[in-house]
């Protein structure tokens, strides 16, 4: 695709885009998933005496940084669109996760607020970070190269998974005995160094392809974003099948992050995980994940991304009624491998398809309306895996509930036209 400066995307850059993927699923492979939430819940909240009380703090705090991250993202995307500032942004909210997931190191048993806002903010700038790389898809690729191209980047960022968690292996294998809890938190600086160093190629490569917006005579940068939004909220409803792919988005992203979130500790709360059965279960679940990313980010170009997606909300449903009744860790590595499979599918397939549906010009605007249904996903879902574990005492009847998010929003789904969708995007950007 040739964008504002008619510079086609070559392999380098489109490999440089990729590589963003690679280097911020440190973050949430080892923080968001396997090691520092684990730390949290059985070191840092341990003196929290009632039964779930950890979970539930856990929860709520990742639920708030989500909440920021939801207010943020519009105005800023809108902002790096007409200021042509999507790299900028993106180098500048990395740099601050980087340094808040390094000093995460420094959190201790009992320090709760510490631990939730170093988390949280890292949180924060992790997802705008995110929503900066992902408004690029448009401008490097084609409509029939989008679906393998995000495919790829996903694909890769599960490599990078698997080889931040081989790294961190010999630091967290040891658990939380006291004289391994040192290395347990070194653990967190190393993945702060590897999101940093695996970045460098995308600071250095991805080309920004948009042009400022002109500025009346004046007008702030912030004044200037909000009024790109509210053009775009008067005009929302040209965007029929956009609004309906984001509500559908909102309920079944809701069970995603929530089992995201939580599977680490379902795993160690109600099977007896240790920290080196919860490595090897994430090793199984980054290969499948980026296989499913890359195998369906093909399948997407070829049948169409909502028929891709709809497959893998099918198997999520199957997969969370399952978890809710295993009780064995064979059964466990089971469903994780599906469910890795199911995870990058959708991720990839769901990029790919709000690629689609967004106009050249208001990317990094649209990816934050996106974002921001993600980040109000991210906040529903874990506030009612905790509130469910804390009324009934079991985590089993939390993962259940997901399968109701998984339904509903397959459902809800269903009312998305795609190709309209596709045509309005064309129209509005002609």
């Amino acid at each position: 695709m040739i964008a504002a400066n008619g510079k086609p995307a070559g392999p380098r850059e489109l490999w440089a885009w990729c590589m963003y993927d690679f280097a911020n699923s440190s973050f949430t492979t080892l923080i968001v998933t396997v090691a520092y939430s684990v730390y949290f819940v059985q070191v840092v909240a341990r003196h929290l005496s009632q039964d779930g009380a950890a979970e539930r703090v856990w929860f709520w705090g990742y639920a708030v940084s989500m909440l920021v991250a939801a207010v943020l993202s519009p105005p800023l995307g809108a902002l790096a669109d007409a200021r042509a500032a999507k790299r900028a942004f993106l180098i500048g909210s990395t740099l601050v996760c980087v340094a808040c997931t390094a000093l995460l190191s420094l959190v201790q048993a009992g320090d709760v607020v510490l631990g939730l806002i170093l988390f949280g903010v890292a949180n924060i700038a992790f997802d705008l970070g995110f929503l900066f790389c992902s408004a690029f898809l448009v401008e490097i690729a084609t409509l029939a190269t989008m679906g393998r191209i995000s495919g790829y980047g996903w694909g890769l960022g599960y490599v990078g998974g698997l080889l931040s968690l081989a790294i961190a292996y010999p630091l967290i294998s040891g658990g939380f005995a006291e004289a391994n809890l040192p290395l347990y938190r070194l653990s967190f600086a190393v993945t702060a160094g590897f999101f940093l160093l695996a970045s460098l190629p995308t600071f250095l490569l991805l080309q920004e392809r948009a042009l400022p917006q002109p500025v009346t005579a004046g007008e702030s940068a912030w004044r200037q974003g909000f009024t790109r939004l509210a053009t775009t909220a008067r005009q929302f409803r040209r965007y029929r099948d956009l609004f309906a792919y984001l509500i559908a988005y909102l309920i079944y992203t809701d069970a995603i992050n929530t089992v995201i979130v939580a599977s680490a500790i379902f795993a160690n709360k109600v099977l007896d995980f240790s920290p080196a059965d919860l490595i090897i279960y994430f090793l199984i679940t980054q290969v499948t994940a980026g296989l499913g990313a890359v195998g369906f980010g093909v399948l997407a170009d070829r049948i169409g991304a909502k028929r891709t997606i709809s497959l893998t909300l099918l198997l999520w449903i199957l997969l969370a009624g399952s978890a809710a009744f295993v009780r064995t860790h064979a059964q466990f590595y089971v469903i994780g491998l599906l469910a890795g499979a199911a995870l990058g599918a959708n991720q990839s397939a769901s990029r790919t398809l709000l690629g689609q549906f967004t106009p050249l010009g208001r990317q990094a605007e649209f990816f934050g309306f996106f974002s921001v249904t993600g980040k109000f996903a991210a906040i529903i879902g874990p506030v009612v895996y905790g509130e469910v574990t804390a009324w009934t005492g079991s985590q089993r009847w939390a993962i259940l509930s997901m399968a109701v998010f998984f339904v509903v929003g397959l459902l809800a789904f269903q009312t998305v036209n795609e190709d309209r969708g596709i045509a309005t995007a064309k129209r509005i950007e002609d």
